[in-house]
C-alpha cells in the first residue's frame, strides 16, 4: 500500500466553538486517501463499501496529534472546519508513513498558496479528486518541491506565500527553515531498513499469512525484528505475548498465560475451555487474528497443545489454532521450559500440533551483539554443547583479565537470584555515603506484585554515591545508553528531585530521570510504572540478563544447573575483552540432545530446499 493510503477505522467529530463534540460518526474498515481537489489543494477522502464516491475533507489549517502512534492511533484536527478525524486500528508503521506523507504534501501545497474562498465560490470548475503522486527523492530534498501557481484568475493577485514549519502543523512537518533543505523522511510502510535475506523472509512469510517460527542464536536481532513485525499488524486483532513477564514487558505485551486465561494450564482440557469461554476472555480469543509469542523455548509442549485445543474450541473453527496466525520467536538452545523435578522436559516443537500450526521456520544467522569473529565462534560452539580444548583454554585465559574501567566494576552473573540480592545488598551497605531512596509511581497500587514480576525495575530503588548500576531501558542507542549499559553513580543532581548523575562505560555522563513502563493486563487494560531506569549491578541473575548486552561482566559457572544456561550467560558479553570467566569447567557446557536433533533436521531441510530452488532456476534458464 502507498504511503498516501491508509486502511483503518475512522471517527469524524464535529466541534463547537468551545471544542466540545456536537456530532460523531464512526466508519469501520475504510480507506483514507490523500489527494488533490480541482484547485490542486490537498484533501482527504474516505472511501468505504457503503459510500463508493467517498466523503472529502479539504485541508487548510490542521494539527496532528500522534502521541499514541505506536498503538495505531492518531487524530487530525481541521481547525477552520471545526472537525476532528480520529484514526484507530491501523498498523503503526503505515500510520507513521501516512502522517509524514500528509505533512510533506500539505507543506508543499502551502508554499504556493491555497485557493481563496472567493476563487472557489466563483469558479465553474467541476469537482474532482485525484491521488497525490508518490513521494520521490525530489520531495525529500527540494526546498520548493513544485512551481509557483499562476495569478489567481479572480482577484489578480499572487496568493500569499505561507511559511511552513512547526508552527503551522503542530510539529509534524519537516518544514523549511532559513532556506535549508528538508530532512529526508523514511517511508516506514516500505520497510526500507537494510534487512538481511533471512529477516526479509520472515517479513514476507508474515505478510503472506503464514504462521512462522523464527529462531537464531543470542544477538541475532530476534527482538528487534519482532518489534518491527508488531508495527505491521492491526493493533486490535494482534496480541503480543511472551513466556515470561520480563520478556513480555520488553516487547510491550503480556504473558502468554495471562492472555490465554486458563491459569497454569494444568487443569483438564474441558476445564481450561470453560475458563477461556468466560465473556471477556472469549471475546479476546475471537478477536485475535495474530498471536505473537516471544521466548517460545520456555513454553512446554503440553501447554502448547492445550492452548491450540482451547483456541479451536473457543473460536469454533476446526483448523489449527482456530485460524489464528502464529508469529513465534525464540531459541531452543537457550533456556528450556521450567517443569517439576519428576517431569521430563518436552519442548514446544515436540507438541503434537506443532507441525500443523507452524508453516515456516527460519533461522537468523547474522550476529549483531558481538563483532569479534573469534568470540562469535566460541559462543556458537558453546551453544551446541561443543567444548574443544582450544575453547576451554581461551575462556580460562580470561579469569585474570582486568576489565574494570574508571571505577566501573564487572557485573557478576549468578545462577540463583538469592545470591544476586545478597551480593548487591552487601556492597551497597559498604559504601559510606547516605542512602537515597526512589519510590516508583504505579498507576494502580494493587497491581504492584504483577508489575514487580514484569517490569525490570522494582517499586523501591536504593542508591548511594559510588553504587554500581546498569540501565534497564534503551535511552540513547547512539550514545551507547542501552539496556544493560554499565555505569557508576558519581553524585546526585542538586535539583529538588536529586536524581543520580551516572558515568557510563561509553564515556557519557548524565542525569538519569524517571522513565515509564506500560504493562498490559489480562483484561486488555494497561498499568504503568514510573521509576528510574536503573538497577544495582554488582550482580544480576542469568535469567534476568536475557535481552541485555553487558560491557563488563564476570561469570562463575560452577553452579550451572540447566541446559543452555552457560551459553545464555556467556552470550550477554559484548566482547571477549569485557569478559572474565571464573572456575570454568567444560561439564557446565550442555545442550539438550532433543534440541540438537531438531536444529540438525532444520538445517538439513533448509539446505535441501535451497538445492531444490537452485535446480528449478537452472531448469528455467533456456539455452541461448
Amino acid at each position: 500500500m502507498e504511503a498516501s493510503e491508509l486502511e483503518c477505522c475512522l471517527t469524524v467529530e464535529s466541534l463547537n466553538a468551545n471544542g466540545i463534540v456536537t456530532k460523531r460518526r464512526t466508519y469501520k474498515n475504510i480507506t483514507v486517501v490523500i489527494g488533490r481537489d480541482e484547485f490542486r489543494d490537498i484533501a482527504l477522502r474516505i472511501v468505504s463499501t457503503k459510500s463508493p464516491l467517498g466523503k472529502t475533507f479539504l485541508l487548510k489549517e490542521i494539527s496532528i496529534h500522534k502521541r499514541f502512534l505506536q498503538e495505531g492511533k492518531a487524530s487530525i484536527k481541521l481547525l477552520k472546519q471545526k472537525l476532528q478525524l480520529m484514526i484507530s486500528n491501523c498498523p503503526p508503521n503505515q500510520l507513521g508513513a501516512f502522517l509524514k506523507c500528509l505533512s510533506l504534501k500539505l507543506a508543499q501545497s502551502k508554499q504556493t498558496g491555497l485557493a481563496s474562498n472567493r476563487r472557489r465560490l466563483l469558479s465553474e470548475k467541476p469537482r474532482s479528486f485525484e491521488n497525490v503522486s508518490p513521494l520521490t527523492d525530489k520531495d525529500f530534498t527540494s526546498p520548493t518541491g513544485c512551481k509557483k501557481r499562476p495569478l489567481d484568475e479572480n482577484n489578480g493577485r499572487t496568493p500569499k506565500r505561507i511559511k511552513t514549519g512547526k508552527e503551522n502543523l503542530a510539529g509534524d512537518v519537516d518544514g523549511i527553515k532559513n532556506g535549508a533543505p528538508r530532512r529526508r523522511l523514511n517511508c516506514l510502510s516500505s520497510f526500507q531498513t537494510n534487512f538481511t535475506a533471512e529477516q526479509m523472509a520472515v517479513l514476507n512469510a508474515v505478510k503472506s499469512g503464514r504462521s512462522v517460527f523464527f529462531t537464531g542464536s543470542a544477538g541475532t536481532g530476534k527482538s528487534y525484528l519482532l518489534k518491527r513485525l508488531i508495527t505491521m499488524l492491526l493493533p486490535q486483532s494482534t496480541f503480543v505475548t511472551a513466556s515470561t513477564g520480563a520478556a513480555a514487558c520488553h516487547i510491550g505485551g503480556t504473558t502468554l498465560h495471562a492472555f490465554a486465561g486458563i491459569g497454569s494450564g494444568s487443569a483438564p482440557l474441558a476445564q481450561c475451555i470453560e475458563l477461556a469461554l468466560r465473556p471477556g476472555r472469549a471475546q479476546q480469543w475471537r478477536r485475535c487474528k495474530y498471536l505473537i509469542i516471544d521466548e517460545i523455548s520456555m513454553v512446554d509442549s503440553n501447554f502448547f497443545d492445550k492452548l491450540e485445543a482451547v483456541a479451536r474450541a473457543v473460536r469454533k473453527k476446526e483448523i489449527p489454532f482456530g485460524g489464528i496466525q502464529l508469529i513465534l520467536s525464540g531459541d531452543f538452545l537457550q533456556l528450556p521450559p521450567v517443569v517439576k523435578q519428576a517431569e521430563k522436559k518436552k519442548f514446544c516443537f515436540q507438541a503434537d500440533c506443532w507441525n500443523d500450526c507452524v508453516h515456516t521456520t527460519i533461522e537468523l544467522k547474522k550476529v549483531y551483539r558481538q563483532k569479534d569473529p573469534l568470540f562469535i565462534s566460541i559462543l556458537q560452539n558453546v551453544r551446541v554443547g561443543s567444548c574443544p580444548d582450544a575453547l576451554v583454554q581461551k575462556l580460562n585465559n580470561t579469569k585474570n583479565q582486568v576489565i574494570e574501567q574508571e571505577g566501573i566494576l564487572a557485573t557478576k552473573l549468578c545462577t540463583h537470584k538469592e545470591n544476586v540480592n545478597q551480593i548487591n545488598e552487601i556492597h551497597l551497605s559498604r559504601l559510606p555515603d547516605e542512602k537515597r531512596v526512589f519510590q516508583a509511581m504505579d498507576s494502580d497500587s494493587s497491581m504492584c506484585t504483577m508489575l514487580d514480576s514484569q517490569v525490570p525495575v522494582g517499586q523501591t530503588l536504593e542508591l548511594k554515591e559510588g553504587a554500581q548500576v546498569m540501565l534497564a531501558k534503551n535511552l540513547n542507542v547512539s550514545k551507547g545508553l542501552v539496556n544493560g549499559a554499565r555505569g557508576i553513580i558519581k553524585c546526585f543532581d542538586s535539583g529538588s528531585a536529586g536524581y543520580p548523575v551516572v558515568k557510563f562505560m561509553s564515556g557519557s555522563e548524565q542525569v538519569i530521570g524517571p522513565e515509564k513502563w506500560v504493562v498490559k493486563t489480562a483484561g486488555g487494560g494497561t498499568v504503568t510504572r514510573r521509576q528510574l531506569p536503573l538497577k544495582l549491578a554488582w550482580a544480576v541473575s542469568i535469567h534476568k540478563s536475557q535481552g541485555m548486552t553487558l560491557d563488563c561482566v564476570e561469570i562463575s559457572l560452577s553452579r550451572v544447573f540447566e541446559y543452555g544456561q552457560a551459553y545464555v550467560a556467556l552470550s550477554r558479553a559484548r566482547s571477549l575483552q569485557g569478559l572474565r570467566v571464573l572456575d570454568f569447567d567444560s561439564k557446565c557446557v550442555r545442550a539438550h540432545p532433543d534440541v540438537l536433533r531438531y536444529y540438525a533436521r532444520l538445517q538439513r531441510d533448509t539446505k535441501l530446499m535451497q538445492c531444490n530452488f537452485q535446480n528449478e532456476d537452472k531448469e528455467n534458464i533456456s539455452p541461448s
